[in-house]
């Protein structure tokens, strides 16, 4: 369950945006997530004020005459490109009444021409770049900003294309009256149908949440504003915000800072402020005293959330002393953060998720948030109550030394990581740092300085100063209290007054926390196993080993990241090898037994032995395989190997732990009922497996079927013969180094030589043509699939046609279908499998007007059968072929590529050697290949999925 969006929509965001149809939630990229100051920041070598942090020398800022502020950065990650930004200090928080909207509306219309870029040119220019086209990919809307971004390579033609682009956005959009007209009947529709139930909820919390004008002034603005906007409207608006002395230029890339300081100057300097200037209106969030509680219900909101919400002034780092304090609040967020999470990983635990940060947000305030999901109404008073202990028990007692010492290991680890590896940071993540310094004067000192400060004073936090810090940010002042949940539990929710009660009861009898001693998972090594074959691969880099147990292990030693190692592990046979009476019960094994602690140490045990460890092994059971997955830093690979050891030896199984997934599970079958997303999927599956028995819905009676004793049993007998597994590490080591750690905790790993494999269980969609339609919810807009689907020969050949196909599928859609047509967001996704036979699911997912369904259709249906007839645009094949060579190349610098890959390329028995030959091969796609691999796989297996509102 994805409860990202929602479940961080207070505590991890600090920015609502209108990056799609209603408002999101954007996070900031200003800085890495482990400190509120940025990772690289920019300063000329001036005089700063005492104390006040000076700009990282590496950046060159300046300023136009016409008072344009601009920040430039060479940086070679990635090499031969460079981000391009547009800055805007201007949102929605500024629109009076009659303008709400305008802002985003704006944004939208830049996309709409500008005097030197047709709407055409603009889609063609962008599309060639590799960059999305449209304002909700290359540009976003905020309470308090405008961003435009663009990438593009970093020649001097390209460079000065790219900033003549940004110029236009800047002073040039040109506001056709017809494509003003089009676009607000689009965006009044959007604002009118008031987005998902999140975007709902929203409407009710937000004047709760930010009590000022923030609160009212969403980005999507309103439906019967935006009807009134004109292009003499917009264009005003336009011409008395969007001006040099509140806009920065953001350059970052493989170039000489030089050259392009003089194309700043060249492409902006021209622009002219409007006389007279009228002054930016300033907005802040007054302090509420006390505690607002509210309760709040909405159909289609799938969860049951509890949130706590502490507003305090915002803080803006820009003195020495700001970044100790920063410290603080990064180990705070670390120690609270870890004992919420805690919550959900203990038997019958309290809550499903849990998260508590303090951090910067909107409506010039900082908020330390904390928010849990439950399982339903029945489960809130235990959610409220243990959650509200833990913040209190942190208030009144505080931290403990052995809490501290780790945070700050774990902090000074993480920056010595972001040291490490400071010449591979990319682009964008300094582009956002001083995107974020323009609006907020945040310091920007670099990494150098950080790291040098870091290392020389986190040491001097006391545990005193932590505990006093916990005392003041969590507090019942300017508090607010959030239950959401979906409307259909209304009647089950407790009033704004039982919700204060419980919270009061659980603040009493508290007794401090107890932070258990660290003991190693493993008190002795096991006998260790030998080395049998040691091959190298110098192809690609690779030693394949293989111990005399017949593990096999694949070893591709990187310097990408110098703090991590990535680690998976396959074997044949998967639930495929699971009975259907079984499948719930093997289906639930990997995540039970996964979460029921290892060896002698239950989970609750082994989340604080780990806490000042970073490394991760997770067990898991697929389809047709089964294996782990994980990561580590490599000062704690042992113990990844001693728990990845302990996984296969001597797993546990809890009843608890059991019972609480069961419990879970009984909840997310009643919260399906109202989602109807989760609806709709689960007929897909239903169709898409050929409605096999284990591809239905889970029903409250095969979860009462399930047991644990069959998931452990299940779970052993698939971890019980090592060597059919083949092991895969990726990342800082080398091979003489992780060799003695194979050998002991791989190589003792028991083996039977079995030579087991997966069960073809059949689970394919039945052929011809099929329409399902799902009628839930009351969104007007109608979700829609195009399944196309059947056999596949799974070969490289076969593989890069099919790639191919829906990259430039992607491209026609966007581009033929032009809106007003009623037909919204086409994308397409393409599938292949070799195991447990070669399938392939060419996927189109749109959406449209509810009234317009078989249209959108047919009008679908009509442009690939246009590829299919008369074979694809030529550029656009030159497109593909150039974005993904690009692609590639970037690839073989990512551990994360070659981890997948000689995973994947092992599992299907493939050659990897072929890894590096993907660029060549590209020369044999061609316009004619793709006609044919569009008749060839675009054809009469289709599946029609629509979810459509309910009935009324």
């Amino acid at each position: 369950m994805n409860f990202k969006k929602t479940i961080f929509l207070w505590a991890v965001t600090a920015l609502v945006t209108t990056g799609g149809a209603f408002a999101q939630v954007k996070k900031k990229t200003a800085a890495p997530a482990a400190r509120k100051t940025a990772a690289g920041g920019k300063q000329q070598a001036k005089a700063a004020a005492p104390n006040v942090l000076t700009i990282d020398p590496n950046v060159k800022t300046g300023k136009l005459p016409n008072g344009l502020t601009y920040y430039i950065r060479a940086n070679s990650q990635p090499k031969g490109k460079a981000q391009l930004v547009l800055v805007n200090k201007v949102g929605s928080v500024i629109e009076t009444d009659a303008q709400r909207g305008l802002a985003n509306f704006i944004q939208h219309m830049a996309f709409k021409g500008t005097r030197d870029f047709s709407k055409s040119q603009l889609n063609s220019y962008l599309t060639k770049l590799g960059n999305p086209f449209g304002p909700d990919t290359s540009a976003f809307t905020t309470y308090d900003e405008t961003v435009y971004q663009i990438a593009v390579p970093a020649d001097a033609k390209e460079l000065n294309n790219g900033f003549n682009l940004l110029a236009n956005w800047a002073a040039r959009i040109t506001f056709d009256p017809a494509a003003v007209n089009t676009e607000k009947d689009l965006l009044a529709a959007k604002a009118a149908a008031g987005g998902t139930a999140d975007d709902r909820l929203q409407l009710q919390t937000l004047p709760v949440v930010l009590n000022s004008q923030y609160g009212n002034r969403l980005p999507i603005g309103t439906e019967s504003a935006i009807k009134t906007f004109t292009a003499a409207t917009a264009k005003g608006f336009y011409t008395e915000w969007y001006r040099p002395d509140l806009q920065a230029i953001v350059a970052v890339g493989d170039f000489d800072p030089k050259q392009v300081e003089e194309m700043i100057r060249n492409n902006f300097g021209t622009l002219k402020n409007p006389v007279p200037e009228k002054p930016l209106p300033q907005y802040t969030t007054p302090a509420t005293p006390g505690t607002t509680v509210k309760v709040v219900t909405e159909k289609g909101f799938p969860y049951t959330l509890f949130q706590i919400i502490v507003k305090h002034p915002q803080t803006i780092v820009k003195t020495p002393s700001d970044i100790l304090q920063s410290i603080r609040i990064n180990i705070f967020n670390q120690i609270i953060g870890a004992r919420i999470t805690d919550l959900t990983k203990i038997p019958s635990a309290p809550i499903t998720y849990g998260q508590s940060s303090y951090t910067e947000f909107t409506g010039k305030q900082d908020v330390f948030s904390t928010v849990a999901a439950t399982n339903g109404p029945q489960g809130l008073e235990a959610a409220v109550k243990a959650v509200t202990s833990e913040l209190e028990r942190a208030r009144k007692f505080g931290f403990t030394i052995t809490e501290l010492e780790r945070a700050k290991q774990s902090a000074l680890e993480r920056m010595s990581g972001e040291y490490s590896a400071k010449n591979n940071i990319p682009s964008g993540n300094f582009a956002g740092a001083y995107e974020h310094n323009f609006l907020t004067k945040q310091a920007i000192p670099g990494i150098d300085y950080e790291y040098n400060y870091y290392v020389n004073n986190i040491g001097k936090i006391s545990v005193e100063e932590m505990n006093a810090l916990a005392a003041r940010l969590i507090t019942d002042q300017n508090r607010v209290i959030l239950l959401e949940a979906p409307d259909a539990e209304k009647d089950k929710l407790p009033s704004e007054q039982t919700l204060l009660k419980w919270m009061t009861e659980a603040s009493n009898g508290l007794t401090a926390y107890v932070d258990e001693s660290e003991t190693p998972f493993m008190a002795t090594r096991p006998k260790s196993g030998q080395v049998a074959a040691l091959k190298t691969d110098s192809v690609i880099g690779v030693a394949n080993v293989t111990l005399n147990n017949g593990v096999k292990v694949i070893l591709k030693p990187t310097r990408f990241a110098q703090n991590q190692i990535l680690i998976s592990a396959y074997s044949p046979g998967g639930t495929s090898l699971a009975s259907d009476q079984d499948f719930v019960s093997a289906n639930f094994a990997a995540q039970v037994i996964g979460n029921s602690g290892v060896g002698s140490f239950n989970q609750t045990q082994v989340v604080k032995m780990m806490r000042d460890k970073s490394f991760s092994i997770t067990p898991y059971i697929g389809d047709v395989t089964q294996g782990v997955s994980g990561y580590s830093v490599p000062g704690d690979l042992e113990s990844a190997m001693q728990m990845l050891n302990l996984y296969f030896t001597n797993p546990r199984k809890d009843a608890d732990v059991w019972q609480s997934y069961i419990s879970k599970a009984k909840a997310g079958l009643t919260r399906s009922k109202y989602d109807p997303a989760v609806i709709y999927q689960d007929t897909v599956q239903a169709v898409l497996n050929g409605y096999a028995p284990r591809a239905m819905p889970l029903t409250e009676e095969q979860l009462n079927a399930a047991s644990l004793d069959k998931a452990y049993s299940f779970f052993k007998d698939r971890f019980a013969d090592a060597s059919n597994f083949t092991f895969t590490f990726t990342g800082n080591f080398t091979v003489n180094e992780i060799v003695p750690y194979i050998a002991t905790y791989l190589g003792s790993l028991p083996a039977s030589h079995n030579a087991e494999t997966f069960k073809n269980l059949g689970l394919r969609p039945p052929a011809g043509q099929i329409t399902k339609t799902v009628y839930k919810g009351t969104n007007d807009k109608a979700t829609i699939q195009l399944i196309y689907n059947g056999s596949y020969d799974f070969n490289e050949a076969n593989n890069i046609q099919l790639d191919g196909l829906e990259e430039i599928l992607n491209i026609r859609l966007v581009d033929s279908l032009k809106e007003g047509n009623g037909i919204y967001s086409p994308n397409v996704q393409v599938s292949y499998v070799k195991n447990p036979e070669g399938r392939y699911k060419v996927t189109i997912g749109f959406l449209a007007d509810a009234n317009n369904v078989d249209k959108a259709v047919a009008t679908m249906v009509g442009e690939i059968n246009k590829i299919k007839q008369n074979g694809p645009v030529s550029k656009d094949v030159q497109l593909f072929i150039a974005r993904d060579a690009r692609n590639r190349q970037a690839q073989f610098k990512q551990n994360s590529f070659w981890e997948v890959s000689l995973n994947t390329t092992s599992q299907n028995q493939q050659d990897p050697d072929k890894l590096l030959t993907r660029i060549q091969e590209l020369s044999q796609v061609t316009d004619q290949s793709i006609k044919d691999t569009a008749n060839k796989y675009l054809g009469n297996n289709l599946i029609k999925a629509i979810l459509m509102p309910e009935k009324k």
